[in-house]
This record gives structure tokens, sequence and C-alpha cells, in this order.
């Protein structure tokens, strides 16, 4: 079971659904984020009144409204140590693994991020990029946890180890946010803390680099991430935090332009995008807040 938004290809409305083995049957919503101001309790007996099935939707990222896809870092140990290895202020990265206040940083306001099987882009200022495979939990208004996705937190090492203060170019660019296309909703995982997590590049046709860990691995608890993203602001929406990496390639590895990048959580889902250079190829973005079928021709 997973929560979608999607595009009807009769009206090219944008419209909220189920998708179960059966297909996705619509939802009593307009917009996702309207899900996210229910309670988790609201949601769930929400979810259990689906309508009609839906003739081949459109599927868009599970996003939109004021809910905003924000990051964590330094969550894993491997991280720290990519962290170090790469930077030029390692004690920085050293003393936020182990300190109480967690590193969180916003990521993408909803119609930026993209999802499976659109393009993701490395910044063509940057000479070292990688991949970032994450869980990423959803939370709604209240700060409750209700669903779990699939997440590329998309990352130029050489940015970010030049100075820490350079993260926001680092991070946060065209093409560099990218979630699944379902939420799973949270009753639906029994144990969040135990998911395998795979990464695979591809290049040429064949493996250039792959990984695997678990959230098990994980340094700090999602509840413990969402609960300091939720004391400095209020998320009227709701808010999608990715919750840190513990699948770093070493440094001689980088992105290419063609790659493709496939991420994959037991039992939450699967996302797989292509490579591109640069803020070009992502310039349709700006016309899908109006026309969510400008997405197509990416795919």
């Amino acid at each position: 079971m997973e929560i979608v938004r999607y595009a009807d290809r009769t009206d090219r409305q944008v419209r909220v659904g189920l998708r179960t083995d059966e297909g996705v049957r619509q939802l009593p919503v307009t917009e996702l984020a309207e899900l996210l101001r229910l309670s988790l309790g609201e949601l769930r007996d929400t979810l259990e009144k689906p309508g009609d099935l839906v003739s081949d939707p459109f599927l868009l990222p599970p996003i939109d409204g004021r809910t905003e896809l924000w990051a964590s870092g330094v969550t894993y140990e491997r991280s720290r140590d990519a962290r170090v290895e790469e930077t030029t202020e390692k004690s920085v990265y050293e003393r936020v693994y182990d300190a109480e206040r967690p590193e969180l940083f916003l990521k993408a306001v909803a119609w930026r991020v993209v999802t499976d099987g659109e393009p993701v882009a490395i910044r063509a200022d940057s000479g070292l990029d990688v991949p970032e495979p994450e869980f990423g939990v959803v939370a709604n208004s209240a700060g409750e946890i209700v669903g779990y996705v699939v997440c590329n937190d998309m990352s130029s090492r050489s940015i970010e180890g030049e100075n820490p203060l350079y993260l926001p170019q680092a991070k946060i660019y065209a093409g560099s946010a990218a979630i699944s296309t379902g939420i799973v909703p949270a009753w639906e995982v029994a144990n969040p803390l135990d998911l395998a997590i795979a990464l695979e590049v591809e290049r040429g046709g064949a493996t250039a680099w792959r990984g695997e860990t678990s959230t098990a691995r994980m340094h700090r608890t999602p509840d413990d991430l969402v609960d300091y993203l939720f004391r400095g602001d209020a998320f009227p929406d709701g808010a999608i935090l990715s919750t840190g990496t513990g699948i770093i390639p070493e440094l001689s590895f980088t992105l290419r332009d063609g790659d493709v990048v496939s991420i994959s959580i037991a039992e939450v889902g699967t996302l797989t995008n292509r490579v591109t250079v640069g803020k070009d190829p992502l310039a349709w973005l700006v016309t899908a807040l109006s026309d969510p079928f400008a997405r197509e021709a990416a795919r």
C-alpha cells in the first residue's frame, strides 16, 4: 500500500490516490498536503475508504503544497568518516556525530523534487559528486511519523569539502533531490530501525559502484531527528525528512553524465534516476508547476 500523487490523463488534473496490487484508487482529497494535516489515526481512517480505480495514472512526486523536504547529515559512522576524509575542517563532522543536536538542513521545496524515472543532476562547477541513498520519514503537521519514502540526497563532495559553509551549494540545486513515487504508511513497516538499503550505479550497461547498509546502523533515531526538526518551526503541511546516508563511495569515484542511480530500501520501495549535468536539463520543473505532463518528456 502506498499513497501517491498522480495526474489524470483524461482531464489533466492532479489528484491523490492509494496504490495497491490492484492499481490506484482515488482518495477524497485534492492535495497530498491535506492528508499531512490529519492525525495518524485520521489518516489511517481516510485510507480505508478509497474510491474508484484510476485508469493509467501519471505518477508524480508524493509531495505538494507547503510540504518541505529536509535532510539530516552525519547520522551514520560511514558518513562521518567520509566527511572527515573529504573536508579541510575535520573536527566539525567529528563533533556533530556525537553531539546532542543533529545536523539538519532544508533540501527542497515541493515543486523542485523529482521522482522515479526522472533525472537527477550534478553541478556543472563540481568535480566530485555522489548519490546519497537515504531512508525518508514523512511527518504530519503535528510531528507524527506517518509514512516512509526512498530518498536520494545528491551531493557535491568537492564543494562541501572545500568549506563546510558551502553546504547549501553542495546540497541544494536543480536536480539534487529525488524521492520514490509512493509513501508507504508507517503501520505497513514492521521495524523501520532494521531495513536493508542498497545502492547501485550503472555506467554503460555495467555496474560502476554498489554498496549496502541498514537503518540499524543509524547513530540517531528517526523520531529524534523529527523531534529536532519540529522544535524550531511549524510545518502546517507536514515535512519529509531524509535521515542521512550510510553508503558513500570512495573519493576515487564520482558520478558522470548518463550514469543510472538505483536505490532500494526493504519494505519501502525503489528509486531509479539517470544523471545529468547542470541546471538546464531540469528547466522543465518550472513548466511542471502548471502542467504536470511536462515531466513526461524527461522520463
